[in-house]
């Protein structure tokens, strides 16, 4: 599946869209989703999370 998710990225302090691809392998997302200094407080990567935990 592919996700389209949009919010404020604060890594490039800009809006951004972000696009999330799940499939039987995993995931892949085109923004430092795993290793952003800011991804606790990121909408983004919540919403990331939110799409991963719906397809498991």
């Amino acid at each position: 599946m592919e996700y389209f998710l949009s919010g404020y990225c604060r890594n490039i302090d800009a809006s951004r869209r972000v696009l999330l691809e799940t499939d039987e392998a995993g995931f892949e997302a085109d923004c430092n989703y795993g290793c952003c200094p800011y991804e606790s407080e990121c909408m983004i990567a919540a919403a990331i999370r939110e799409k991963l935990e719906e397809n498991t």
